[in-house]
Order: C-alpha cells, then structure tokens, then sequence
C-alpha cells in the first residue's frame, strides 16, 4: 500500500498576530507546528503502516522553513518527505495550492491519500476535497476510523449527531478529524535515521509541471478584503441578588436582547 499525507506547517495559533497596517498574519519570529488534523492524518497512516505494511510519503507545500515540519514527520515514522517550494507559489488561496499539490501526487504511486480536515490557520476545510476533484477520486471527510478490508476501506465518517459507516475502493481521499487517533512522538531510532539516510527532497514548479497559470496569485481567484482580530469582550455587568431576583434579572436580560 502506498500512502501519500498532504501536511502544511502552521503558526501556533496561540502566537498569532495580525499586522494592523497590512491585514495580514505576522509569521516572523513566531513558533510554527504541524497543523494539527494533518498529525492526525500523518498518524493514521503510520499507523496502517504498522499494522498493514504501506510506504508513507509525507509532502507539503511551503517556503524552505517548511522542511523542519517534515522531518519531524520523518522522525514519527515516515519514510519519504518532499518540499514543494518556489516562488511561483507564492500568494496562493486553497485552490492554487490543490494545483500545486494535485501535480505533485501525480508523480508518485498512491493508494489512499490522507489530508487533515482544515489548517489552523484558514479554517476554510476545501484543500482536500479539492485535491479529490482535480484527482477525480472518491473521498471522505471527517474521518474518525479507517479499518482495511477486501479490496478497500472501512471507513467511520463523524457527523454532528452521529456517524456513517462506509466502504470504498483505493484510491481514495480521507480527511483526518482529531477524533480518530493520538499522534505518536518522534522515535529517538528515527530522528538519527532520519539525518543519516533520509533526505527531505526539494520539487519546484519545474519539476512537478504544474501549469502555472494556476498556481501563486494568478491561479488565485480568492481576494481578502480584510483580516483583523476579534476584539476582547468587555467585562460584563455583575449584580448581587437573592437567587429569585437574580434569575428573574437574567430572563429580562435575555428578553431585552431578544435571546428568548
């Protein structure tokens, strides 16, 4: 089985800040990790390789700084990383970025593709149906549990009120929810492994024959108007009162903001 996980290195989310003057996120000096549904995704697959026999390939697409978040995949257990890096990428929405991905997977041999639900950073939850689509792949998303049967999957897909079990056929798409597993930490035989005999393997636009009409900017059609961060709540209005008046305060509270 051959499984390709698509990862993208994010901000800690509890460093963010928003640049007031540009709108955008100020990324410098700030801590980056693993998007967190991608680790789940990475750790599923590892984990199909461990009960199953796979070939995990982990890539991502991002400036040169990206490498580090791939080596730590290679450090969990993975064994084949690539860096799709160059400027030509640069200023890309969700669909720019599935071009770019789309043509990279297109030149390995894959069964089952893994991608986490959405990033942290954009929440938008589109790359990896869209990678399915330019693919012409069935997919699943929300993914809670993989079992491998005959043939295919058993997969569990998460709803708000339940689940749904399904059978499907490789290849196929999944999307990771942190409900299907605890990523494992990096193996101590794997981090010395990994800057011993493992490389993380650097694709351009060049290289992966991307149209690059599609790609960066020009394969954009996303505009931010505007990114700022949500204001702090003031402090609320405190009021001491014996338990029936205190309720009977609350109800016309929520009457006088038409909540009931």
């Amino acid at each position: 089985m051959n499984i390709v996980v698509c990862i993208k290195q994010v901000p800690d989310t509890n460093e963010v800040k928003i640049d007031q003057v540009t709108g955008t996120l100020i990324r410098e000096g700030v801590p980056s990790i693993i998007n967190p549904d991608d680790k789940n995704a990475l750790e599923e697959a590892l984990s199909l390789k461990d009960k199953h026999g796979a070939h995990v390939t982990v890539i991502t697409m991002g400036p040169p700084q990206a490498e580090k978040a791939l080596r730590e995949a290679l450090a969990m257990g993975a064994d084949e990383a690539i860096l799709v890096s160059d400027r030509a990428f640069a200023g890309s929405d969700t669909l720019a970025t599935s071009h770019t991905l789309v043509a990279t997977i297109k030149k390995l041999d894959y069964d089952v593709i893994f991608a986490g639900r959405q990033a942290i950073d954009g929440d938008t939850a589109q790359v990896g149906p869209e990678i399915a689509e330019l693919l012409d792949l069935p997919q699943i998303t929300y993914v809670e549990n993989v079992d491998v049967i005959n043939g295919g999957l058993k997969v569990r897909r998460a709803w708000e009120d339940g689940y749904e079990d399904i059978e499907v056929k490789t290849p196929v798409l999944l999307t990771a929810i942190k409900e299907l597993n605890e990523p494992r930490c990096m193996n101590i035989k794997n981090i010395f492994e990994m800057y011993e005999n493992k490389e993380v393997k650097m694709w351009n636009a060049e290289y992966i024959g991307a149209d690059k009409e599609l790609l960066g900017l020009k394969g954009s059609p996303t505009k931010v108007k505007k990114s700022m961060t949500k204001e702090p709540k003031g402090r609320g209005e405190l009021v001491q009162l014996p338990p029936k008046e205190a309720a009977e305060f609350v109800v016309s509270k929520l009457k006088e903001n038409h909540f009931i």
